[in-house]
């Protein structure tokens, strides 16, 4: 009995040196690593759109929908009766967390690199969906949720930052991160479908029990090839790079920060519609979860177009990231404001796909615009700028539910998609400052160390 457990770690030790050997060749190298991160990406985006369909009958049947909070102001404690609310702060939690981590994050990933930080928040993504899997309360469920949001801080940093440090060519990491997108897109539009049919018809714990294990598979995936990385990143350490620009440094460039929220505001109608529109299609259109879930499925062919779309156009006019990001923006705008006059499943789907086409637009013309950025701007080290970018995403989706479930108790849906409405269309004009950008070229390594050099000297006269 006891050479069972000792050939299965054989097995496991043989197995990792294989991928050991794989991972050894450069080329071979950047593949799997691609494969992971993707993998990574897909999943996170899946844990959070999987309980679009769930929680709002699950909740209903555990009778968790009242939930208390403490009224600091008036010293006593106030019941929260309507399901919007409730479903937008379980919505909120992973994204409010995720904010508040990311600073760090990205600073500890310019610091020792990207590959631990990523192993770290994939075993915290998987322990954290096991919990919500098996949690059968409104807190354990708020808990397990925010657990998730310090996993994401870690996996979706590293993740986006290690291809932008991989693929230094513009073309070559602009249509890496495209690829990228693409995982995002389908992890995002596959999940509602995916959750809603295995909860009608398994229950709650099947479809979390199997994004805990694509976790794990992931993570023992990524420590298998780690190590040759960790030597590759140690000997690169050796060769004098310059130090990353701290995250509040990069804040205060002005196209960072307009790029930062660019992908704020295209999140924010996805943010806002996710929590929403479930129980909007259950009073309008008497809606079953899979029909809730199936709504957003539609949306990954336009989504995939418009990635492709805009790496295509990224070849011929560079120069115009800007405008695409802009057309991104307005499209979603006014896609919102047609959802609440659609009466039937079939005419919702166009919207949607408006949605997730200009949502595309948006997401791939700026994040390969960020890198570039830091090319141009500041030291090439990206953990940092990615960091910028996953707390845009977070805090669409921290103060999105949060606000949503409240303007349509308070008011109704079509206020809401006004309100998204108005607030895509003007910001979309502010892309126009991005034309500038690309009048900067790339510093080489000396002005780089002469800059930093000369900021540190900087900080040191002014104190």
């Amino acid at each position: 009995m006891k050479s069972i457990p000792n050939t299965i770690l054989g097995y496991l030790s043989n197995l990792c040196y294989v991928l050991q050997n794989l991972v050894s060749v450069p080329k071979r190298q950047a593949h799997i690593i691609m494969f992971i991160v993707c993998i990574a990406l897909l999943l996170d985006n899946m844990l959070y759109m999987v309980i679009v369909p769930i929680i709002p009958d699950y909740l209903n049947r555990i009778g968790e929908w009242t939930n208390a909070i403490k009224n600091i102001s008036n010293g006593y404690f106030v019941h929260i009766q309507n399901e919007d609310i409730a479903i937008g702060f379980l919505f909120a939690s992973k994204a409010i967390v995720q904010l508040v981590i990311n600073p760090f994050s990205g600073a500890i990933i310019d610091r020792i690199g990207y590959d631990i930080p990523m192993c770290i928040g994939l075993g915290v993504i998987f322990v954290s969906t096991m919990i919500f899997a098996f949690g059968n309360s409104y807190a354990v469920l708020f808990f397990a949720r925010s657990l998730q949001g310090a996993g994401s801080a870690f996996a979706d940093t590293s993740g986006l930052a290690m291809i932008a440090d991989r693929y230094q060519d513009e073309r070559s990491r602009s249509r890496q991160l495209g690829i990228a997108l693409a995982f995002i897109s389908f992890g995002s539009l596959v999940a509602p479908p995916f959750g809603g049919f295995l909860y009608e018809f398994f229950g709650k714990r099947v479809p979390f029990i199997i994004l805990s294990l694509i976790a794990l598979f992931d993570g023992i995936l990524l420590f298998a090839v780690m190590q040759p990385t960790r030597i590759q990143f140690e000997s690169n350490a050796t060769a004098d790079r310059p130090k990353g620009t701290p995250i509040w440094r990069l804040l205060m460039d002005p196209y960072i920060l307009i790029c930062a929220g660019a992908l704020a505001m295209a999140n924010v109608g996805l943010a806002f519609l996710e929590p929403t529109i479930s129980i909007w299609m259950r009073q309008e259109m008497n809606a079953t979860e899979w029909q809730m879930g199936l709504i957003w499925l539609p949306g990954f062919l336009p989504h995939i177009t418009g990635v492709i779309l805009t790496v295509k156009l990224n070849q011929y006019y560079p120069k115009y990231q800007w405008v695409l990001a802009a057309i991104g923006l307005a499209l979603q705008g006014i896609m919102c404001v047609i959802i609440p006059f659609c009466k039937t499943f079939t005419v919702l789907m166009i919207p949607i796909c408006g949605i997730c086409f200009g949502n595309a637009l948006v997401d791939t013309a700026l994040l390969p615009t960020l890198a570039y950025l830091v090319d141009v701007r500041h030291t090439s080290v990206y953990g940092s700028v990615y960091a910028i970018a996953d707390i845009s995403y977070s805090l669409a989706y921290a103060i999105g539910p949060i606000v949503a479930g409240s303007v349509v108790y308070n008011t109704n849906f079509l206020t809401l998609n006004i309100l998204i409405f108005l607030s895509n269309i003007l910001y979309a004009p502010v892309l126009y400052i991005l034309r500038h950008f690309y009048t900067y070229t790339p510093m080489d390594h000396g002005e780089l160390t002469s800059l930093s050099q000369h900021s540190f000297h900087q900080i040191n006269l002014e104190y």
